[in-house]
C-alpha cells in the first residue's frame, strides 16, 4: 500500500497543492515554516482522521477559508487505485468521498490507508501525561480495526453525559436540594453507569489484548534501536484492580461495575467520573525502573522510536504494509540513532521524510526529493 498522489485545497498554508508520489523513499526538504509537515500531516489525517499536531480540525483550514479539502490517491496491494477525499468543515460536520461517491460518515474511510508517523512530538509518549499513551493505544487500535473509532466515540459521549450528570448531582447535594430531584438524577446515573461499563469493558479488553501483542515487538525494536542497551517493558495501569487472567469483556465489565459502585460517593463529591479507561495509563519501563523520570534523553527517544517501529511491525503482520512518515525526526537524533533508524525503515514500501536541510536525510534513505518553499512543492 502506498500513496500515489496528494491534492490540497486550503489546507494549512496551502491554497492549492498537487504532489505526485511513488513507492520507495520521498524526502520533502525546505526551511522550517514552509509547509513540509503540512504535506505529511494531510496524508496521516487521511489514515486517522486526526492530526499529530493539534487536537481539533480548525487549525487545518487555511486562514480565511471556509473549509479545506484533502484528496489522497492510494495504490493497494491488489494494484487497485482508491481516491479518498475529505472535506474539513470547522464547526460543522466533515464530509468524505471514496472514488467520488459520498459516504455516510467520514470514519468510513478508516482502514483504506494505514500510516505510522514518527515526529518530535513522540517524545511525549515517554515523558508526557497518560493521555498521550492512551491516545497512542487507541489510534493503533483504530488503525488495526476501524470499528473502534465508533467505540471510542461512544465512550467519549457516554463519559461527557455522565460527567455532566455527576456535576449537577454534586451541586444539588452541596446545596441540599430536595431529595426527589437528587433521587431522579441518581436513577439516570444508573443508566449511564451501565453504558460506561459495557463500552468501557470493550475498550479496555481491546487495549489489554493490543498490549500483549506489542510487548515483544517493543522489546525487540528497542533492542534494535539502542543496540541491546536496556530492556523495554510495557505494563497497563488501570483505574480498577485487575487480577491476572482477567481479560475478557465479561470479566472486565464485572470489575468495572464493582468499581463504579464502590466509587459512587467519591464521584458525587467530586462531580467527575473516576473509573474507566479514560483514567488508565501505560507504564513504560527500562529494566526495573520507569522510563518516565529515569530514562535519559537518548533512552527516551529510543523508547519512542521503539513504540512506533513496533506499531509498524504489528500493522504489517496484519497484512498490507503501512506508509511510514518521518516528520523532522532525524534532526532530533544523534548520529548512531539516526543511522540505525534509517537502516530499519529503509526496506518499507513507502517512506515519506521531511527535513530542513538535505544533509539531515541519511544516505540509506536516498530517493525522490521535493523542495518545499514559498508555497510551492517542486520535484528536483
Amino acid at each position: 500500500m502506498f500513496v500515489t498522489a496528494l491534492g490540497l485545497i486550503d489546507f494549512r498554508s496551502y491554497q492549492q497543492a498537487e504532489v505526485q508520489l511513488e513507492a520507495g523513499v520521498t524526502a520533502f526538504v525546505g526551511p522550517n515554516g514552509q509547509g513540509k509537515t503540512n504535506l505529511v500531516e494531510a496524508i496521516h489525517y487521511t489514515a486517522t482522521l486526526g492530526s499529530h499536531r493539534v487536537a481539533n480540525d480548525a487549525p487545518l483550514v487555511r486562514a480565511g477559508a471556509p473549509r479545506a479539502i484533502v484528496r489522497t490517491e492510494i495504490r493497494s496491494d491488489q494494484e487497485r487505485d482508491l481516491v479518498v477525499e475529505l472535506e474539513i468543515n470547522p464547526g460543522r460536520a466533515n464530509r468524505a468521498r471514496i472514488n467520488r461517491s459520498p459516504v455516510p460518515r467520514p470514519r468510513e474511510v478508516l482502514g483504506l490507508l494505514r500510516t505510522v508517523l514518527f515526529a518530535p512530538e513522540d517524545l511525549a509518549l515517554v515523558k508526557g501525561d497518560p493521555s498521550e499513551r492512551r491516545r497512542f493505544l487507541d489510534e493503533l487500535l483504530t488503525l488495526r480495526s476501524p470499528r473502534f473509532a465508533g467505540v471510542r466515540q461512544d465512550y467519549e459521549r457516554i463519559l461527557k453525559q455522565r460527567n455532566s450528570l455527576l456535576k449537577s448531582a454534586a451541586v444539588a447535594r452541596r446545596q441540599n436540594r430536595s431529595g426527589g430531584a437528587i433521587e431522579g438524577q441518581l436513577r439516570t446515573l444508573d443508566v449511564w453507569d451501565s453504558h460506561l461499563v459495557t463500552t468501557g469493558a470493550e475498550l479496555l479488553a481491546a487495549r489489554l489484548d493490543l498490549l500483549e501483542s506489542l510487548r515483544p515487538l517493543v522489546s525487540g525494536s528497542y533492542d534494535a534501536v539502542a543496540r541491546g542497551k536496556g530492556d523495554a517493558r510495557l505494563e497497563y495501569k488501570s483505574s480498577v484492580p485487575l487480577e491476572p487472567g482477567v481479560a475478557s469483556r465479561e470479566q472486565l465489565a464485572e470489575v468495572l461495575q464493582n468499581a463504579v459502585r464502590d466509587r459512587r460517593t467519591d464521584e458525587l463529591d467530586r462531580g467527575v467520573s473516576l473509573v474507566g479507561p479514560h483514567r488508565d495509563d501505560v507504564v513504560l519501563g527500562l529494566g526495573d525502573l520507569p522510563a518516565k523520570g529515569y530514562a535519559s534523553h537518548g533512552e527516551s527517544w529510543s523508547f519512542a522510536l521503539a513504540l512506533r517501529l513496533a506499531s509498524y511491525e504489528l500493522l504489517r503482520s496484519d497484512g498490507g504494509e503501512p506508509v511510514l512518515i518521518l516528520d523532522d525526526v532525524f534532526a532530533e537524533l544523534d548520529t548512531s540513532r539516526r543511522d540505525r533508524l534509517a537502516e530499519l525503515v529503509a526496506p518499507a514500501e513507502q517512506v515519506l521524510v521531511t527535513a530542513a536541510v538535505g544533509a539531515d536525510v541519511p544516505a540509506e534513505l536516498s530517493g525522490a526529493r521535493f523542495d518545499v518553499g514559498e508555497g510551492s512543492v517542486r520535484r528536483v
